[in-house]
């Protein structure tokens, strides 16, 4: 099963040309998480998530690969 998760923040953090660390700064993680994230080693916690939704300003369904 792909990790919809993973390639959302990757997709989301690259349309708007944004670094891991500029992210990472935006939303009080470090910019290992983020990385980890993005390679599916771990998933964001759900305080994580929801600044990610609000920063990206979409629903965490669709970062969860609920909707789409």
């Amino acid at each position: 099963m792909e990790n919809k998760i993973a390639s959302r923040i990757y997709e989301l953090r690259k349309q708007i040309n944004l670094s891991q660390s500029e992210l990472a700064k935006n939303i009080g993680a470090s910019q290992k998480a983020i990385d980890f994230w993005e390679k599916g080693i771990n998933e964001p916690k759900a305080s994580y998530i929801i600044s990610l939704a609000k920063f990206f300003d979409v629903s965490a369904d669709f970062l969860l690969g609920l909707e789409d």
